[in-house]
């Protein structure tokens, strides 16, 4: 679930709207705990991967998700967090992120970003994944593949000594190579005991903006990145959409930095079996 900032530092990333909170870095056996949530995560995006079809609602997926994740002895990080409903963000076709689950049937050509979280021991996981239903238009499913290589571009980048600005950099070049739109109200960030810690991540900044990174932090990284204009607007209380009504993806990770390099502790392994077995 993505942090949102003021909507006023659109262009820049205001340094005075940094989280003013200290960053709170994790020992070996909290990321080890803080796995075990994410991997949680990582097996419900894999369940909901083999239900998504034609027909499906987003109740249906949110339903599966939720069952899934009680299974495990976790709970759902995201139901009653800040009053949302629902375990899973669920956002379709223009909608950024922040969805929530409705009973209308998805479509052939639809995209769905799905953002799933978990507490378990004390700790939070936190991750998506945009899927789409049936065959997706070529220009599409091109989005869909850039904006996961914007998360690895910017994962590979989360290494002690870098900054945060060197994750942004890495997502914001290569999204805009594409002519794309990066969004700036909503950002990354950092994940422990808390769903939202400190630091702020955006998706678009230049080396050495931001703060350094260093061993013991653990990362909710997710670029938002959309086929048309950066802008967006509110269409409700939770969800937001392109402010030109075209596609959006949304693919985040979370990252700890141990001994100075990034290690994934989230995984799309079962969303990506999933789909091979359905021919995708």
């Amino acid at each position: 679930m993505t942090y949102e900032i003021d909507p006023d530092t659109e262009e820049e990333f205001d340094e005075e709207e940094e989280d003013e909170r200290p960053v709170v870095l994790k020992t070996r056996e909290e990321i080890e705990l803080m796995r075990e949530s994410a991997q949680i995560v990582s097996r419900a995006l894999g369940i909901v991967a083999e239900a998504i079809e034609p027909g499906v609602t987003p109740l249906q997926l949110d339903k599966l998700a939720e069952d899934y994740i009680r299974s495990q002895d976790a709970v759902p990080g995201f139901l009653g967090l800040y009053d949302f409903p629902n375990s899973l963000c669920i956002s379709v076709n223009e909608a950024i992120i922040h969805g929530v689950p409705t009973d209308k049937p998805l479509v052939e050509g639809d995209i769905i970003s799905v953002d799933c979280g978990v507490l378990k021991n004390g700790f939070y996981g936190d991750h998506a994944f945009t899927f789409a239903v049936g065959r997706i238009e070529p220009k599409v499913e091109k989005l869909l593949r850039v904006t996961r290589k914007c998360l690895d571009l910017g994962v590979a980048q989360a290494l002690a000594g870098n900054t945060i600005g060197h994750i942004a950099d890495a997502i914001q070049t290569h999204a805009e190579s594409y002519g794309y739109g990066v969004v700036r109200e909503f950002v990354g960030h950092g994940l422990g005991r808390d769903m939202h810690e400190a630091p702020q991540i955006p998706n678009y900044g230049r080396k050495g903006d931001y703060d350094e990174i260093v061993d013991g932090m653990v990362l909710a990284i997710e670029p938002m990145i959309n086929l048309g204009v950066k802008e967006m607007i509110h269409k409700d209380h939770w969800t937001v959409v392109t402010a030109d009504g075209k596609p959006s993806a949304h693919f985040e990770h979370n990252v700890a930095i141990v001994d100075g390099k990034p290690d994934v502790l989230s995984t799309f392994d079962y969303v990506d079996e999933a789909l091979r077995k359905k021919g995708r």
